[in-house]
């Protein structure tokens, strides 16, 4: 807002002082501006600043702020976290189980003899070492997927809300510039409907005349009021994807104008490309990955599980009894270790009699043909995206000729009526002629770039951030895959 005032308040500037440089030179010195005057200029400078609008995005400022902003990407971050952490739960298997214990207490009674109070405290650590489970290799395996699966979760949220910005952007665009094109076509009927007026009271044309210039500027209005209400809500969309609150910030204006950009599409090279860089068909091919080491987990039980465990205990005051000592020879001694190692079967449930690994098989299937089924509509889509290209190039340049022989026609035809040459009727059908040409040459330019969102979601350009060719195997293009 700063910069922006501050030009606009040097422009207006600059203009004022040449304004009353001229204007001194002209009037006498008792007539020149007094500083009221001066003040008045100030005023409005500070007001025609801040009437210029300062919420203006960019398309790349309006991708770079969803990505930080996005309440959806934000909760895939947080998943990833949360997928580091229960990474460790299955690591935990491996490693060994510690624990210290120190009861304390105070023994008081006569025994053998003995009579008194005595104070006495026990050190007790166990070590528990895994030595055999056939469970550990795919628990191991199957940590390090959870967070493989919570990255590519995180990258098929950022494809989404960045797709789904782009395309809240182009509307934003494409329905301000409709509104533009109804707001300039309702000027030129309103001024044809001035003329005609004013030919009806000189008695040089009739009221059907009239009615008939006064038609089409009425139809008009209900266009331009549906424009401005799809720019709202696609300024709405805009804002939510930005994660910005419409209560406490105003809704974000798209900054530029839509172009035609001529694309060049190869669908058999994209599409091997495409097979290995789509996060969602790394996400699928993760999640078969992941029900695979599940039922190897759980299968697992079949085989027998091995332990090592260390017991110590540590007494640092003799002639303390145990619990449950019936004689000094329980009692205890001095401190002492002992080793042993113990191994467990389970034969009645391996996973196949309650059903757990028929389950996890059945996932793990469906996940597979869903990966299928994605990997194989990669060809169509693209096939199809690319048609769709083809025939809007074919219809953007059919449109552009035919709106510039529109708009040359209205321009003839608009210069003839007012003298009565060419009848209402003719300036009507020219100037509906030329409307639908430009506002169908605007859809074209609209829907190309439309295709070449979906073009860039479908094939995973969204993480290259550029549309440089790279050589395959670039170091730009090894990043970009990861």
């Amino acid at each position: 807002m700063k910069l922006t005032a501050q030009s606009v308040a040097v422009a207006l500037w600059a203009t004022r002082h040449e304004r009353v440089k001229r204007m001194g030179l002209a009037v006498p010195t008792g007539k020149r501006l007094q500083p009221a005057a001066s003040v008045h200029i100030f005023v409005l400078i500070l007001i025609a600043s801040f009437a210029y609008p300062t919420s203006a995005v960019t398309l790349q400022e309006v991708l770079r702020t969803t990505l930080d902003h996005n309440p959806a990407i934000l909760e895939a971050k947080a998943g990833l976290e949360q997928a580091a952490g229960q990474r460790l739960v299955f690591r935990s298997i491996v490693w060994p189980d510690f624990d210290v214990l120190v009861p304390a207490g105070v023994q008081y009674g006569h025994r053998a003899g003995e009579s008194g109070v005595k104070g006495f405290a026990v050190g007790r650590g166990n070590l528990e070492q895994t030595l055999f489970n056939m469970a550990v290799p795919p628990s191991l395996r199957r940590g390090d997927i959870g967070v493989l699966i919570a990255q590519q979760q995180l990258n098929v949220a950022v494809v989404e809300q960045l797709h789904a910005a782009r395309l809240a952007f182009y509307a934003a665009l494409y329905n301000r510039s409709l509104e533009s094109i109804g707001d300039e076509q309702l000027q030129k009927l309103e001024e044809n409907v001035a003329t005609q007026k004013n030919r009806f009271e000189a008695g040089l044309a009739d009221r059907s005349a009239l009615t008939s210039a006064t038609i089409p500027a009425d139809e008009l209005v209900p266009q331009i009021e549906g424009a401005q209400r799809a720019y709202r809500e696609a300024q709405l969309n805009l804002a939510q994807a930005m994660g910005i609150d419409p209560a406490k910030s105003s809704l974000p204006e798209p900054d530029g104008e839509l172009e035609f950009v001529p694309m060049r599409i190869d669908v058999d090279s994209e599409t091997a490309a495409t097979l290995q860089r789509r996060v969602d068909l790394k996400l699928a091919r993760l999640f078969v990955r992941a029900a695979n080491e599940d039922q190897r987990i759980i299968a697992a039980d079949y085989y027998p599980r091995i332990a090592g465990s260390i017991h110590g205990e540590w007494v640092p005051v003799s002639g303390i009894h145990r619990q449950e000592s019936t004689s000094k020879t329980q009692d205890f001694i001095g401190s002492e270790v002992r080793e042993k190692a113990a191994y467990t079967w389970r034969v009645i449930d391996n996973g196949k009699v309650g059903g757990a690994v028929l389950r996890v098989r059945a996932a793990r299937e469906e996940n597979e043909l869903t990966c299928r089924k994605l990997e194989s509509n990669v060809s169509r889509e693209l096939s199809r995206i690319a048609n769709d290209v083809q025939a809007i190039a074919a219809r953007e340049q059919s449109l552009a000729s035919a709106s510039a022989a529109a708009e040359e026609s209205a321009r003839t035809v608009r210069e003839n009526v007012a003298t009565g040459l060419i009848s209402p009727l003719e300036y009507r059908v020219s100037q509906t002629a030329f409307l639908k040409t430009k506002s169908g040459l605007l859809d074209a330019v609209y829907q190309h770039n439309v295709a070449a969102a979906e073009w860039d979601r479908a094939t995973g350009r969204y993480f290259q951030f550029s549309y440089e060719t790279r050589k395959p195997g670039s170091e730009a293009d090894k990043s970009s895959n990861r």
